[in-house]
């Protein structure tokens, strides 16, 4: 077991602690993949050596230092590819990281479900499971051309590699989150335009402050809208110049909620995601002479202030960006 997969207990929208804790594992290796918004990579096969102590046994140190040094705890898997570690945190709690050696691989995948499979979407499970492959076990003792002649050749050699516990994956170092997602659940299916555009203003103001406190703008949002009968619309829109600003990525949903036309529509949930992120300090920001799209940026900049100092709940999501 080399890989280490930590997702750190932060609160929502608090990314703003996730750098000094990426920075705590790369005491251990350098080799650390950010996970955003709470999580990590982190590759021990460098520091197993240097502290002759196994991936296990750092998990334990890097969780005593979280809680002593940032008052933070968190679950880890532990596995010997990226793939591995991943599933095994799953199945992790608080103080306890599961590990899963090179030689149990198959035992630990073989009764899973084929949708617990990093990669395998709804539609290919589905097909898998119509033709009686609704385990790992099932899909990795399956000939390999009978999975390709289902999901194709490329598809079907992947998938029966990663069932048999063969992980490929790698971690790389400093790999920036392509999309940051927020998620707006109603407690019932919802008929409320009005409802449906807090909805948005909501997750646009969320996704706004996650972009800033990681240091990320993002060139395209996404707005998908599930209904009560299971099925989901999804709408892109690529924005007129990356921006992390909450006002601006909540026009852009309000203009993509309106585009779809809903009638009288059964929603069960909204949600928006940023998409094609990249390091704010790349981007450009046309200047203007709106004062107040100006004080809304300063407001903003007090905001994500107050927030670092005193947690999410110092400033409630979406406030700003009406």
């Amino acid at each position: 077991m080399t890989i280490l997969c930590v997702r750190f207990q932060l609160p929502p929208m608090y990314e703003a602690a996730l750098p000094e804790l990426l920075g705590l594992l790369e005491e251990f290796t350098p080799v650390v993949e950010a996970l955003p918004p709470d999580g990590a990579l982190a590759d021990l096969r460098g520091a197993e050596r240097y502290f002759g102590r196994d991936a296990v046994e750092l998990a334990s140190v890097i969780r005593v230092r979280a809680l002593a040094l940032y008052g933070v705890d968190c679950v880890i898997g532990a596995g010997p590819g990226p793939m591995l570690a991943r599933m095994a945190l799953r199945d992790a709690r608080p103080g306890l990281t599961r590990a899963v050696p090179g030689g149990e691989a198959r035992a630990f995948l073989d009764g899973k479900p084929v949708a617990a499979l990093p990669g395998v979407g709804t539609a290919t499970a589905r097909t898998l499971c119509e033709y009686g492959l609704d385990t790992l076990g099932r899909v990795a003792a399956a000939p390999l051309s009978t999975l390709q002649r289902l999901v194709g050749a490329k598809a079907g050699r992947e998938l029966h590699e990663k069932a048999r516990g063969v992980d490929r994956g790698r971690v790389v170092p400093n790999g920036v989150s392509r999309s940051l997602a927020a998620d707006r659940p109603f407690d019932r299916d919802e008929l409320d335009p009005d409802r449906h555009r807090r909805a948005l203003l909501s997750a646009a103001g969320e996704l706004g402050a996650r972009l800033r406190a990681v240091g990320k703008v993002c060139r395209t949002l996404t707005l998908t809208v599930r209904y009560a009968d299971r099925s989901a619309t999804t709408r892109s829109r690529t924005l007129k110049e990356p921006t992390a600003h909450s006002a601006a990525l909540t026009r852009t949903a309000y203009d993509l909620y309106e585009a779809l036309g809903l009638q009288r529509a059964r929603v069960r949930s909204i949600a928006l995601r940023a998409e094609s992120l990249t390091p704010a300090e790349h981007a450009s920001h046309q200047l203007t002479f709106d004062p107040v799209d100006e004080k809304v940026r300063r407001i903003e900049e007090v905001a994500d202030r107050a927030r670092a100092k005193f947690g999410p709940r110092a400033v409630m999501p979406g406030s700003l960006a009406a």
